[in-house]
């Protein structure tokens, strides 16, 4: 017995001596970032924004990979089997709490399969429609939703992502039925909006500022219970329909199982980036909110919001096509 726990021991040191001294090596070579998402969405900007700059204090490079498709669950599934050395990783969305709620069987778990990083930034979305909409106000369009039930639609990321249940809370809160249309991300939507097929959309932050500053689309409110500093003339949602408030946030994961050392240097190193002058710039001119949490408050976020969304998400009979 003696010698084998000896020799348990001594392997024991071994891995932490080698995950330590992996750690510090690290990276040796390309670092790979999946986006569940279309390029130009929220998602993707705050991945490529932060992915420049640690790309520069490693001095190896990122490369940020488009996986989009099922609500992150191929992105999400391709990141579960990767291996934990910090090589693969990926930021994912707010919907990434809720996917065990909208599909019936999910490739991973959503727990036990990843390693929390760091919950990374958050934004309001934003109910946006054309420039040339006759949709003034929010209270403009409740209105009308309310003279014709059903006869309105809204364009969002995908089924289960925080601007479809920012849509759903809308419904249900403001006692109207509007058609929930799903995209493969916010940038698709937005498109869509533009060209006339869909006559509103909830957007993030990141994903509407551009437009919004270019004239094309018009906000007739933001998700927040307060109004978003980047907007300051955009009403919150709030003011119109008491009681509505959520948000998105964004966070960055890696498979289970990878060694505490480099989970350590990994959630220093983009805490670091998330709060260097130029990306808190960039992020708050995008509309997003500068986070960068440790590794355990991240991990409490997702069970909170898997929490405080299930129930929702199950009593309305939520289910992802």
């Amino acid at each position: 017995m003696g010698s084998r726990f000896r020799m348990a021991a001594v392997a024991a040191v071994m891995c932490a001596v080698a995950g330590a001294a992996s750690a510090q090596s690290f990276p040796s070579k390309a670092v790979h970032i999946f986006v569940p998402y279309p390029a130009g969405g929220g998602v993707d900007v705050l991945a490529r924004t932060l992915g420049d700059v640690v790309s520069k204090q490693w001095g190896q490079s990122v490369v940020v990979e488009n996986r989009p498709g099922a609500g992150g669950l191929i992105a999400s599934q391709a990141l579960a089997t990767s291996p934990p050395d910090g090589y693969t990783l990926i930021v994912v969305a707010s919907g990434h709490a809720t996917n065990a709620f909208l599909y019936p069987k999910i490739p991973y778990d959503t727990f036990r399969d990843f390693t929390p990083i760091s919950l990374l930034a958050s934004s309001p979305n934003v109910l946006l429609v054309r420039a040339d909409s006759p949709f003034k106000t929010l209270g403009d369009m409740i209105a009308a939703a309310k003279a014709k039930p059903g006869s309105l639609s809204f364009a969002h990321a995908g089924t289960g992502t925080s601007t479809h249940l920012a849509g759903e809370l809308l419904k249900n809160l403001a006692k109207i039925d509007l058609d929930a249309i799903p995209y493969k991300g916010g940038a698709p939507a937005i498109n869509d909006l533009l060209g006339g097929q869909i006559p509103m959309s909830f957007n993030n932050g990141p994903e509407s500022i551009g437009q919004l500053q270019a004239g094309t689309v018009r906000a007739l409110a933001v998700t927040t219970a307060t109004r978003a500093p980047f907007l300051p003339d955009v009403p919150s949602m709030s003011e119109a329909v008491p009681g509505y408030d959520t948000e998105v946030w964004w966070g960055l994961l890696g498979p289970a199982g990878m060694p505490p050392e480099l989970l350590t240097k990994l959630s220093h190193d983009f805490v670091a980036a998330v709060n260097t002058d130029s990306v808190k710039e960039r992020l708050t001119k995008l509309g997003a909110v500068p986070i960068g949490s440790t590794p355990q408050q991240f991990d409490a976020k997702i069970h909170a919001d898997y929490d405080k969304w299930g129930p929702i998400i199950k009593a309305a009979g939520m289910t992802a096509e």
